[in-house]
């Protein structure tokens, strides 16, 4: 099955991602890909917690997330990739690993130097410029904070 969702969210598992997006996907499998956590068991536990019971948990660098993908893909677990920023998921992207898929803004909040795009979702200069990057890799990227809620197209996240 392919993965089903592609998503920058700096909360990672929590509760619009495992009851909103979780239960209209049903996946099988949450990956979290990023660098720090892949190296730290006890915070990797407390995420397995937030997830449903009959879900998986994986975590792991953005450098073996790359080398995984296509199996992921390939795979049969339906899965749900899951970044904390937009770097991740741009070094996930870059050589076109991730050409045709799209990705999926969710929980970016604000800090100094964001500006606000939706009330989820607010972007600094260099994360306009990271979106950028990733849709000239092949990547087709929206804000949307649930599955049902009304998307934000490149044009609006990048626009200064």
């Amino acid at each position: 099955m392919p993965i089903l969702l592609f998503r920058v969210d700096e909360r990672l598992i929590h509760g619009q991602v495992v009851i909103g997006w979780g239960k209209q996907l049903q996946p099988d499998r949450y990956v979290v890909v990023d660098d720090e956590l892949a190296n730290s068991e006890w915070e990797q536990e407390l995420y397995r917690l937030a997830a449903a019971d009959a879900t998986d948990v994986g975590f792991c660098s953005v450098a073996d997330a790359r080398e995984r993908i296509a199996s992921w893909r390939a795979g049969e677990a339906r899965t749900v990739v899951l970044t904390r920023d937009l770097e991740s998921m741009l070094g996930l992207a870059r050589e076109h690993a991730m050409e045709g898929e799209s990705v999926n803004l969710g929980g970016i909040h604000h800090t100094e130097g964001r500006r606000r795009v939706r009330p989820y979702l607010y972007l600094s200069a260099e994360d306009r410029e990271r979106v950028r990057a990733l849709a000239e890799e092949g990547v087709t990227v929206s804000g949307r904070d649930l599955p049902g809620s009304l998307g934000v197209g490149l044009d609006n996240l990048i626009e200064d």
